[in-house]
């Protein structure tokens, strides 16, 4: 019997492991084998790829500067990168706020916390005049020693800068960038001191970023970046820039929107089946993500490489006003009126830009007015496609948004989809392990820096 099973004299320890390492290797050949999942995802895709192919929708990695989407006027850097970072969790820019308790005690990414996938992880983003952090952002409120109209409050949810370089025209309503969606809108520029930028011929994220420093109540200057020690790095990131124009608002405007540019969720599941890895997707996300884009239409809005689109659509949501969980804001607001509040067009009404949906599982709220606070209630609101808003008649709802029928297994199958299969698990990577002030952040006010844990 020896003789015949050669491998019965071999160590019973060394035939162990000789038999383990052959399973796992066969399990690794399993799990990355193409199933029919596979193949009949890839033909979804291919077949609805603005270009025919897969690799549409391949995002790069967040150094591969070269094949991130920028602007002409602010080519990126590793160096303006890497200050932008820095700068956009600075909350020693805050000099600007109106009581002195809010002073340095706010940042950027206040209202873009990348644990809630790049927003403020509340209903509303509070800049100056808010207090406290919780775990994500959660427990920021209102500092009692300001007034409601002090506050630096968004009306509107702010949307996350997850995927930002592929967003043409931002904002809610598009009105920032000169190209693209804009281009014959040159009209209603002057109406508005914000949509005045636009004349400087910036794409999209910087001309929303250099009305965003003004009205958030941030600044830089000379004496800022040297008390901070980032006079060196202005003098790397902008070399050809006159000295005594580096060290501005402007320098910083495009710093950070060179560092917003390069959040991108490539780590997120649905990247890696797309690079080959079979695997990386379960069976019911892969299934979910047929759904997503066959029958469940999700694709019709959101095709592009942020699986968002520069569209606009009314979908009848409810406003920020209308919210019972909102600090302040108000029915007469001009962003309630979505991309018609911009154009003065009555055919744009309520309509509002189609967001990028990588890590929307990581949201606290959704849609403009954070009006659901649950994605399977985001999916059952278009599902009805029904206007919830008395403000928006259903005669005004988008033609692609329109009822369709999924059983419960199948929304369940795309609901994982979406909240797994499009999470990208690793978003701190995108934040600074410290700041050149040494203040905590993103908040730094006394509440927030107990939550925070910076004492």
């Amino acid at each position: 019997m020896n003789k015949a099973f050669g491998f019965m004299k071999t160590p019973l320890c060394v035939t162990v492991l000789l038999l383990a390492v052959l399973l796992w290797s066969c399990a690794g050949d399993q799990n990355q084998f193409t199933t029919e999942l596979d193949t009949h995802l890839t033909q979804k895709l291919m077949a609805i790829s603005p270009d025919g192919t897969m690799d549409y929708y391949k995002l790069p990695n967040e150094t591969d500067l070269d094949n991130i989407p920028q602007d002409n006027f602010n080519p990126l850097n590793e160096y303006k990168v890497a200050l932008g970072q820095q700068l956009f969790f600075e909350t020693g820019l805050g000099t600007q706020s109106v009581h002195t308790e809010g002073l340095q005690s706010y940042s950027c990414a206040t209202c873009h916390i990348p644990s809630a996938g790049f927003t403020p992880g509340q209903v509303q983003g509070v800049g100056d005049g808010g207090i406290g952090f919780g775990t994500q952002g959660e427990g920021r409120h209102k500092n009692q020693h300001y007034a409601a109209e002090e506050l630096d409050i968004q009306s509107i949810r702010p949307l996350s800068v997850i995927n930002v370089a592929y967003v043409n025209n931002t904002f809610w309503n598009g009105q920032f960038g000169a190209t693209h969606a804009n281009e014959g809108t040159e009209s209603v520029w002057d109406f508005r001191d914000d949509t005045k930028l636009n004349q400087l011929g910036y794409k999209t994220i910087e001309t929303q970023n250099i009305i965003g420093l003004l009205s958030h109540r941030l600044t830089m200057d000379e004496s800022m970046a040297e008390a901070y020690g980032y006079k060196d790095e202005f003098d790397k990131a902008f070399p050809e820039i006159k000295e005594e124009l580096r060290y501005s608002p402007r320098t910083t405007v495009l710093a950070i929107s060179a560092y917003l540019r390069t959040i991108i969720a490539n780590r997120a599941p649905f990247q890696k089946w797309l690079q080959g890895e079979n695997n990386a997707l379960s069976e019911n996300e892969k299934e979910g993500a047929i759904l997503f884009f066959g029958k469940a239409q999700c694709y019709n809005c959101h095709y592009e490489k942020n699986l968002g689109s520069n569209e606009f659509h009314a979908l009848g949501v409810k406003d920020m006003d209308q919210n019972d969980n909102c600090i302040f804001a108000s029915p007469d607001d001009r962003r309630n009126l979505g991309r018609g509040g911009f154009t003065l067009a009555d055919e744009d009404l309520y309509k509002f830009r189609v967001p990028g949906i990588y890590n929307v599982s990581d949201y606290e709220s959704y849609f403009h007015g954070s009006s659901k606070y649950a994605l399977e209630d985001v999916i059952d609101y278009k599902l009805n496609a029904v206007s919830e808003n008395e403000r928006v008649s259903q005669d005004r709802i988008s033609i692609k948004l329109q009822p369709v029928g999924l059983s419960e297994s199948e929304k369940s199958k795309l609901i994982e989809f979406i909240e797994h299969g499009l999470r990208d698990p690793d978003m701190l990577r995108y934040q600074p392990q410290t700041i050149g002030s040494g203040n905590c952040f993103p908040n730094n006010d006394l509440l927030s820096r107990e939550d925070l844990d910076c004492n």
